[in-house]
């Protein structure tokens, strides 16, 4: 299968290391970056979520009437709307965008930030009204005729939508998280199944617990893995690493979490962040090219751990992951603007050329790992 790359979808300029110079929401940089993505092959971009960051749906919706290929991936909390009225905001923005949406379905690994806006549930209780609203969103998706819903978390009587999507019989969702809960619900429910970054043992591991999860609901099917990262490229591997200690650098000095995001208080109560802090204490490199100190910096802050390297070697690290079963492979840097532009320019055609001949060979009989033998 054709490996898909997935970028941000950034409403401003601020990063880790950089603070915003500009409005929370910068239509002009919005649109900038996100053409920036489209013209240099990246796939889709992610429209994320926080509880005081501009509304991703709108946001989404301004892009897609503006950009006629990149596809969306827009990130949605349960806790904010009915699952009634979310079903169809989603499937008006999949007709505005003309079949470019994919839905990421966010449960909230912090009891802090999900209280910011109202929801008391604890994690436990989010995962399955989760679970209960993507259900309910996929029926409203694709039935016709009036129906009752009686749930645990949700109740509502004689409901139809007028608006369907474009995509048959539904857009795509994706879902992520490192938990028992997260996997249960994800292997149950995804279409995409979403890790950070990982050493490749770890990280095969994590493929194989989705797998598992998504047999034990009686899937016959399996989601499809998305990893992410955060690339630290230049011309030569010393100039790559040079870089990749002033980007820890600027991120320690700022002492930021993320775009958009509050400053943590206390240890993450998320199994991702957790695990990603946990692989930093216990080592600073991994395989070709992870590198953990940005995650150790941010406290395992969402997607942060780092790929270094030329293009040919963060190029050849992703194509591990790819080999591993990994298809869709997410990447932000730091100068978001100039390292989309830069990725899109030396990765991207990198590992499309290689997957392409991992594809001619599995077509011929040969394994997916076994194809990148001899290389």
């Amino acid at each position: 299968m054709p490996v898909e790359f997935l970028g941000i979808a950034a409403t401003h300029d601020g990063s880790e290391t950089t603070p915003r110079s500009g409005a929370a929401f910068d239509k002009e940089y919005t649109l900038r970056l996100a053409r920036a993505h489209e013209d240099h092959g990246w796939d889709r971009v992610l429209f994320a979520y926080g509880s005081g960051s501009p509304d991703p749906a709108p946001a989404a919706a301004y892009l897609a009437s503006r950009l006629e290929r990149l596809q969306i991936l827009l990130a949605h909390r349960p806790n904010v709307s009915y699952p009634t009225f979310a079903a169809k905001t989603f499937a008006t923005l999949d007709q505005i965008s003309d079949g470019r949406l994919t839905v990421h379905f966010i449960t909230g690994g912090d009891d802090h930030e999900q209280g910011r806006e109202g929801d008391t549930l604890t994690k436990d209780q989010r995962y399955a009204r989760t679970r209960e609203y993507i259900r309910i969103v996929k029926k409203i998706w694709t039935t016709h005729e009036p129906f009752d819903h009686e749930g645990e978390h949700y109740r509502f009587h004689d409901f139809v939508s007028d608006v369907f999507p474009v995509q048959q019989p539904r857009p795509n969702v994706s879902f992520g998280g490192s938990s028992p809960a997260a996997l249960a619900a994800g292997g149950a429910e995804a279409d995409v199944f979403c890790l950070w970054g990982e050493p490749l043992e770890r990280t095969a591991e994590q493929i194989e617990a989705v797998r598992a999860a998504a047999k034990a609901a009686g899937r016959t099917d399996v989601p499809r893995i998305q990893v992410a990262f955060r690339p630290i490229i230049a011309p030569t591997e010393e100039l790559a690493w040079e870089k990749a200690h002033r980007t820890v650098g600027a991120i320690r000095e700022r002492g930021a979490t993320g775009p958009g995001r509050r400053h943590r208080t206390g240890a993450p109560q998320n199994t991702g962040s957790q695990r990603l802090i946990a692989i930093a204490e216990a080592g600073e490199r991994y395989d070709r090219a992870l590198w953990t100190p940005t995650a150790a910096a941010t406290g395992g802050a969402g997607n942060s751990n780092a790929l270094v390297g030329t293009p040919e070697t963060v190029a050849q690290a992703l194509l591990d992951y790819y080999d591993l079963g990994v298809d869709i492979l997410s990447a932000r840097g730091y100068d978001l603007l100039d390292d989309a532009i830069d990725f899109g320019r030396y990765v991207i055609p990198l590992v499309r050329e290689e997957v392409a001949k991992r594809d001619a060979g599995r077509a011929a009989g040969v394994p997916r790992s076994l194809a990148a033998v001899g290389e």
